[in-house]
């Protein structure tokens, strides 16, 4: 056996159920486990083979005992609890793709929506799909940006908590999106964000152009931000990463803590771990907050 490695694992449930944690202690925790949420979220100190995917054996025993649970196995140091939040705006800090909102408006909902779907996946690159996309929103009037937020723009639970948490601490939170900086703005007022960036939607005035300000946000741009903004705080590894589609999978990658949020096949694959049953305050037990310790309203 390779000199083993000192990890925690950290267990989030959908909701407080003292039966099913109380079964994933006594079948994980060789050691007393640390409360983080009665009966909902706890940290396990754990030392392992490191040859052993015990990662992917963790996720095989979740199902064998029928208990749905994100988790997070990470290195066991200090450096935890994240300096800068980086984040992705649709589908992952909001219920919705922008985008295929505005095409609902526009009655291209079907055709955006498909596209919209092919890039998240990776299966078609993200600038050429934005401007295809775009393209068919031409002549649609400003006014309806505004009718798109307030009537179909919701923030994904948790988000405020995850934002408002991680600022209190000391930490800079930055939204980056491949959608449109009308909306960031607006979210990151909402949500608490300092910072946005997004792509901008040229118009005339009255009516969108069909067209896109460039340089286009993709996935490289979404990297250059978190080197950006980490750069002042020790780098990238002392970043968290939440994203849900192929552009979002280079900052996740280069992040101290890459979440992969309800995300698509490639990013599950890519990320260090996965937010898939329960909502955004999981990157918070994921660093090691306490429900106490988090901050609401």
């Amino acid at each position: 056996m390779a000199h083993p490695i000192n990890d925690v694992l950290t267990f989030v449930l959908p909701k407080a159920d003292k039966a099913q944690m109380d079964k994933l202690c006594a079948h994980f925790a060789f050691s007393e486990p640390i409360i983080l949420s009665p009966n909902k979220a706890v940290d396990i100190h754990l030392a392992h083979d490191p040859e052993f995917d015990l990662a992917g054996g963790i996720a095989v025993e979740l199902e064998s005992l029928s208990i749905k649970a994100d988790f997070c196995l990470q290195p066991d140091t200090d450096a935890r609890r994240k300096t800068l939040l980086i984040c992705d705006m649709d589908s992952t800090l909001i219920g919705q793709e922008c985008i295929v909102e505005l095409a609902d408006f526009a009655g291209v909902r079907e055709r955006v929506h498909e596209i919209t779907e092919r890039a998240m996946r990776g299966d078609i690159g993200f600038d050429g799909a934005l401007k295809e996309r775009v393209g068919l929103l031409k002549d649609l009037p400003l006014t309806v940006l505004q009718d798109c937020f307030e009537k179909r723009i919701t923030l994904n639970k948790g988000a405020r908590t995850l934002c408002q948490t991680m600022k209190a601490h000391g930490a800079k939170t930055v939204i980056v999106s491949g959608g449109f900086t009308f909306f960031t703005q607006r979210v990151a007022e909402a949500a608490g964000f300092e910072h946005h960036h997004a792509n901008i939607l040229l118009e005339d005035g009255d009516k969108l152009s069909g067209t896109v300000g460039m340089p286009i946000l993709g996935r490289e741009a979404k990297k250059e931000r978190l080197e950006d903004y980490s750069a002042p705080l020790g780098g990238p590894l002392n970043a968290v990463a939440i994203g849900d589609g192929a552009n979002d999978l280079a900052m996740i990658q280069a992040s101290g803590l890459g979440i992969a949020y309800y995300a698509k096949p490639a990013v599950v694959a890519a990320a260090h771990c996965g937010i898939n049953y329960t909502d955004l305050t999981t990157a918070l037990y994921f660093q090691g907050f306490k429900e106490s310790e988090f901050v609401r309203g």
